[in-house]
């Protein structure tokens, strides 16, 4: 079966810059989330797989579809949710919805009624007639949600969904996200500043710094990489630390009895239930550590100073 996305030696040049530099890859899953810092490419990617930029070389494939093939047909299957607003104030919400599935490719009667349904769909139904200039900014991003599925698209590209919303805006939003994916038929790519807004949606994640691939990756297998990474808190040490060391693990002691301990493949969580009965020590806690989606973004950008910062200040 085609991937989602595959990008083939994918080069990307705007002038005399290369922007996107020799990807390659192939992203499979059903939310997939594009990371990077600003420059890093994100949005020349997309622009390339809605084909506004065509390749210098190489080339990218969505399901199998040369983006340098037949444009029309391609942007059939994609359905765009832009991060700049791009309305016409006057127009009604549900004719500017229609509209967009008409440029799609939909005959008008069928735009109408798919319009219909992507507001309500979304939950806009009663302020379909409305014109979009007086929707607040939550409303004109589900909006533009709307217009990106209403032509029941394939793939559905969408960036940075969530951008200024506030708190419960954005929950109504990353739960449409995950209704969407979980219902499956349509996959997502999503792009974000938001390290939480991936982890919540996405399956895989590709991650871009200075027109390259820094890490391709499926989260779950990720998080799955750590079983041998265990938190420990427990009631006193009475030699306990010492002894699980003498097994071959790695230990470090925080405050309030907390632990963290990494173990070698050989060796068995109950190895820790034994000496821990053996120098009359109790295990109050005992959790799997699994790597955040910002542990493997911290990784894929290491060595990046300005870049760790910017995580910080809440990439």
């Amino acid at each position: 079966m085609a991937a989602v996305i595959e990008l083939q030696d994918l080069v990307v040049n705007l002038g005399p810059r290369t922007i996107l530099n020799h990807l390659s890859g192939a992203l499979q899953g059903r939310c997939i989330g594009l990371l990077g810092p600003n420059g890093s490419g994100k949005s020349t990617l997309i622009n390339t797989l809605l084909g506004f930029y065509p390749p210098t070389s190489g080339t990218a494939r969505i399901f199998g579809q040369d983006v340098r093939g037949d444009i029309q047909q391609l942007r059939g299957l994609i359905g765009y949710m832009p991060e700049s607003d791009a309305f016409i104030a006057d127009m009604s919400g549900i004719r500017f919805v229609r509209y967009m599935a008409e440029i799609s490719g939909l005959p008008p009667a069928e735009a109408m009624e798919r319009a219909h349904e992507a507001f309500f769909y979304v939950g806009l139904g009663e302020a379909r007639y409305r014109k979009v200039g007086t929707y607040s900014l939550g409303m004109k991003q589900l909006v533009k949600l709307a217009q990106a599925l209403a032509h029941g698209p394939r793939l559905l590209l969408l960036d940075e969904p969530t951008n200024g919303l506030d708190p419960e805006a954005r929950t109504r939003m990353l739960n449409l996200v995950r209704e969407i994916r979980d219902a499956g038929g349509v996959n997502i790519l999503i792009s974000s500043h938001l390290l939480h807004d991936i982890e919540e949606c996405c399956d895989e994640v590709l991650i871009l710094k200075d027109g390259r691939i820094a890490a391709l990756s499926n989260l779950e297998e990720e998080r799955k990489a750590n079983l041998k990474f265990l938190e420990l808190e427990i009631s006193e040490e009475n030699g306990f630390v010492e002894a699980v060391t003498g097994l071959g693990c790695e230990c470090a002691r925080f405050s309030g009895g907390r632990l963290k301990v990494v173990m070698p493949e050989t060796i068995e969580v109950r190895e820790l239930y034994r000496l821990a009965s053996e120098h009359t020590v109790q295990i109050r806690r005992m959790n799997y550590r699994r790597d955040s989606l910002e542990d493997i973004f911290l990784r894929a950008m290491e060595g990046s100073s300005e870049t760790r910062s910017a995580v910080n200040g809440g990439l």
